[in-house]
């Protein structure tokens, strides 16, 4: 099964929201002297979209390692899967997309783990309110993983179903990283050139 490129519907974080709003905004015209037919339906939709509200709530405070936006807690648990680095004339080096939005966890990981260190990429991460999957880029310097941002949207096309596939069986890949930059904003590049021996069927074993 190929890897979803985006999330279904009822996954989607602000939706239970939106519902409860819209039901709570309609009481204004189901009142008790409304018709039966329109008055104990609209009762039930709305006790129910509560219900699916508070299940919600109490889902995404359950401690889940990746969370259900792709950060990773920690790194204990996790198998991981090394692809490294390889000397070659063109290395395969891409940079992290969007690492403007995490500058301070970008500054912790050069903190403890310095501008060489490791990234772990999650498949099926996300942004608040965008339903769209991406492949997340945790830095782990210092054995904390930090969000850094997301892989290009050209890159994460080459590499998400072999990410996926890895993911699905509980191993997450990482890489070689190096941020960038002297003072904000840093930047991120990422190695991706030990990806292909891992795309080879006697690799993925």
């Amino acid at each position: 099964m190929s890897a979803p490129r985006r999330k279904p519907l009822l996954r989607w974080e602000p939706l239970p929201f939106l519902v409860v709003l819209v039901l709570l905004i309609a009481t204004g015209g189901v009142r008790p002297d409304s018709p039966p037919w329109l008055f104990w339906p609209f009762n039930v939709v709305l006790v129910a979209s509560l219900v699916w509200l508070v299940a919600v709530l109490v889902r995404g405070r359950r401690r889940t390692n990746p969370d259900q936006w792709g950060d990773l807690r920690t790194l204990d648990g996790l198998e991981l899967v090394e692809a490294q680095a390889f000397e070659r004339a063109v290395r395969q080096v891409a940079p992290v997309a969007d690492s403007y939005r995490h500058q301070p966890a970008i500054d912790l990981a050069l903190l403890h783990g310095g501008a060489d260190q490791h990234a772990v990429l999650v498949p099926r991460a996300s942004r608040w309110l965008s339903m769209r999957y991406r492949v997340g880029v945790q830095l782990v310097g210092g054995g904390t993983p930090r969000h850094a941002g997301f892989l290009p949207e050209k890159v994460d096309g080459t590499w998400r179903e072999l990410l996926d596939g890895l993911a699905l069986d509980g191993r997450y890949v990482r890489v070689p990283a190096r941020i960038t930059g002297d003072a904000r904003p840093h930047g991120v590049e990422l190695d991706l050139g030990g990806l292909e021996a891992l795309a080879r069927p006697a690799d993925t074993v």
